[in-house]
């Protein structure tokens, strides 16, 4: 694991430019032809829990106009580095430490700018001419209960009373012609806006955004400050602020070069039967239930739009997983070092656990509860304390990265008994399995996080046996020497 790391510079601005970038990495497909109905779920089945599957688009899908495309897997390859503004061959840690140093460790806020025009506008369909049939809007698992128009989305909403703006990821099932789904998890920041309107007996202003640039849909699905908006972070690292429209509906800011735009209002007195749909969790935990509907009035979308799509495939690593991987592995370490605990070496949110679920921390232990400390902040922090469920704090021998150095460190330097810690009452998510009916029918949306101590012990670390594990040294060493005897 290097100490030197590159310097970063995010060199697009929109998604086309983007894909030109992916285009010359030579990590860019095209599928004509595919339908909505169960060709792109397979498409989605077969490329998004591989690393290096290829990026994506499809167009002429059957029922939708002539240009109207798609777009899977942005993040995979070579692409991921250039994604976060980095050049190509850094491992996932260095590629999570590298963004933490270069953009978290002294973050900057650039505040958006208001532009006259922007690519967005090139189409603007108001009123009852709005058909949003009419854009890709796949089925993406066989259980599904409806077409999902978005996946690769964030939605844009203001709080009526502070008056901040939030970006947030929350999905959306294709209802008809001007009516989708609006799915926000009790203490998200969109349901906190929306729960101020339904007080207020007003409908929510909403642009939800559904072909945005790669760097703007991430932020919307990470955990940003109560009171900061997220593309005021992404000014901050592109140095230059976000060039926004304003809402010609709702006067809600909306990205000038983004692909497809919904305008409109989401009414607290309106809801409609949403889900099933395959989460996160590799379950269809949340069922179908009532959920508040997004009614579209105007839609804004250049020439040829694309939406992207980006669903969870759930039962292991997929594409949702790894970029939240390395940008929330990153987020949680700043959290724990701004929040006094020293010595954090490493911090990774695992994939199998959807990079949320199952965290692993190494630290260089300093005193006695060390580990406990670092294990707590870990588990309840602002990157972390949604729907965690295991976090593992180890030594600084243990590469946290990797899932079976981190299980044979639980499995062989703990007792049971002894180390685990169990945390009651955190905030947990709609979406996990294991959450009994009982709570859920009252909203009762918690649950437990353990806390595994799987360091040395503080006060007999000194006589613990010896490791007979390589040193990150000898085992690059080894690679270097004789890994030519692994190539085929």
């Amino acid at each position: 694991m290097t100490e030197q790391f590159p310097e970063a510079k995010i060199s697009y601005h929109d998604l086309r430019e983007w894909l030109r970038l992916t285009e010359r990495l030579g990590e860019l497909r095209e599928v004509k032809g595919a339908t909505w109905q169960e060709d792109i779920g397979l498409a989605a089945e077969a490329i998004l829990r591989t690393e290096d599957g290829p990026c994506v688009i499809f167009d002429e899908i059957p029922g939708c106009p002539k240009g109207f495309r798609l777009l899977l897997n942005m993040f995979a390859g070579a692409r991921r580095s250039m994604t976060l503004g980095f050049p190509a061959g850094l491992s996932k840690w260095e590629l999570s430490e590298g963004y933490r140093r270069a953009f978290l460790s002294n973050p900057r806020i650039i505040p958006h700018e208001i532009v006259e025009r922007g690519p967005v506008l090139e189409n603007v369909v108001t009123g009852s001419d709005v058909d949003l049939t009419q854009f890709p809007a796949p089925v993406w698992h066989e259980k599904d209960g409806g077409q999902y128009l978005g996946t690769g989305t964030f939605s844009i909403t203001r709080d009526p009373e502070e008056d901040w703006l939030n970006a947030g990821a929350y999905r959306a099932q294709l209802h008809d012609r001007n009516t989708v789904g609006m799915v926000m998890a009790a203490g998200h920041h969109a349901a906190i806006h929306f729960e101020k309107y339904r007080r207020r007996g007003e409908a929510m202003p909403v642009a939800m955004v559904l072909g945005g640039d790669p760097l703007s849909f991430f932020y919307g699905g990470l955990e940003a400050p109560y009171g900061t908006f997220e593309l005021d972070i992404v000014g901050g690292l592109r140095g230059e602020p976000a060039k926004m429209i304003r809402g010609r509906v709702t006067g809600l800011p909306i990205p000038a070069a983004a692909e497809v735009v919904l305008e409109g209002f989401v009414d607290p007195r309106t809801t409609r039967m949403e889900g099933p749909f395959g989460e996160w969790t590799g379950h269809y935990a949340g069922g179908a239930k009532e959920w508040p509907v997004l009614d579209v009035k105007a839609v804004y979308h250049r020439n040829d739009p694309i939406v992207v799509g980006v669903p969870p495939m759930g039962g292991g690593p997929d594409e949702m997983a790894r970029y939240r991987a390395v940008l929330r592995s990153a987020t949680i370490k700043e959290n724990m070092t701004k929040a006094g605990v020293p010595s954090v070496v490493q911090v990774w949110c695992h994939e199998i656990g959807a990079a949320r679920a199952f965290h692993a921390v190494s630290i260089r232990q300093n005193y006695p509860g060390h580990a406990v400390q670092a294990g707590t902040i870990a588990a309840q922090c602002g990157g972390s304390a949604y729907a965690s469920k295991y976090i593992v704090v180890v030594d600084d021998d243990v590469d946290a990265t990797n899932l079976d150095h981190v299980l044979w460190a639980m499995i062989m330097r703990t007792d049971p008994k002894e180390c685990i810690q169990f945390l009651e009452g955190t905030w947990d998510s709609p979406a996990d399995p294991a959450l009994p009916p009982h709570r859920r029918a009252v909203g009762d949306m918690t649950h437990s996080v353990a806390i595994i101590n799987a360091c040395k012990p503080w006060h007999w670390r000194d006589k613990f046996p010896a490791s007979n594990t390589p040193s990150p040294e000898i085992a690059k060493k080894a690679r270097e020497k004789f890994g030519w005897l692994l190539q085929k």
